[in-house]
């Protein structure tokens, strides 16, 4: 029986899923899209057997672990996690906030409450940045529609940049988990080395040249911007450096009630 995979529809993922999408892995998995918040909602819900979750899902999914070594972290700038706002960070009263990925908005509560020393009003709200601002005094996009905003002259901060101003230490944004249930009758061996391979080939610099035609025409963005967001900006690897930034997001974000307490990261 194939694997049920719920994976998220941004150009983030895209290197990830380039077996899935291009090569052979269809015949092993099944695959559908949506985005952050409910792929996680499917993965709780056992509709999905796999699926690529926010980081601060792994705080309420229980029984899960996590695929090694493959994330969507930042090093520094991401540009598609964007705090928009009429005033300065700290005189931020009320935050529109994209409801798209819960890693994001913890994020940004704890940027805000930890380093900032501020508690906002979330207000939930779809990411279109016009009635955002209207309504609030900042709005939070992410994934696609940030990279598409335009921010004219309003203050703008990337919350991967500032989490690693404040913090020394990438941001793990989402990974890979799967129900411990689902693994009996697969070959564990098997599982890591499709995904990993997969986002090996995606990698690729002719298959990112093809992704960055592809997605150019789907986002109207220029090629060039597509190649260096996903070279550039986005970080593939949950490595030594990425387990202690996603760590220090656990606990932070416990400490200022953004999340519950995470359990100790597993892997498969």
């Amino acid at each position: 029986m194939r694997l049920r995979v719920s994976a998220i529809s941004f150009l983030n993922t895209a290197p990830l899923m380039w077996d899935f999408d291009h090569g052979d892995l269809r015949r092993d998995y099944r695959v559908d899209y949506t985005l952050p918040s409910a792929c996680a909602e499917i993965l709780r819900n056992g509709m999905a057997d796999i699926g690529i979750i926010p980081a601060a899902t792994y705080t309420t999914i229980p029984d899960l672990v996590i695929i090694p070594d493959i994330a969507i972290a930042a090093r520094g700038p991401v540009r598609s996690i964007l705090l928009i706002s009429k005033v300065p960070i700290d005189q931020i009263k009320t935050v529109a906030a994209d409801t798209s990925s819960r890693s994001s908005v913890a994020l940004l509560q704890v940027l805000l409450k930890k380093f900032h020393k501020t508690a906002p009003e979330f207000v939930p709200m779809p990411p279109q940045l016009g009635p955002m601002l209207k309504s609030c005094d900042a709005g939070l996009l992410i994934g696609d529609p940030a990279l598409l905003a335009k921010t004219g002259q309003h203050h703008v901060y990337d919350l991967a940049e500032e989490w690693k101003r404040c913090t020394g230490k990438p941001f793990v944004f989402a990974f890979w988990a799967i129900r411990k249930s689902a693994l009996e009758g697969h070959d564990s061996v098997k599982i890591v080395h499709d995904f990993q391979q997969s986002r090996d080939n995606g990698l690729k610099s002719e298959n990112i040249a093809k992704l960055a035609t592809e997605w150019s025409v789907r986002l109207d963005l220029p090629e060039s911007e597509i190649t260096s967001y996903l070279t550039e900006n986005i970080h593939y690897k949950l490595d030594e450096d990425c387990l202690a930034g996603l760590r220090t997001f656990y606990s932070y974000a416990a400490e200022c009630g953004a999340l519950p307490q995470a359990p100790a990261l597993e892997f498969l």
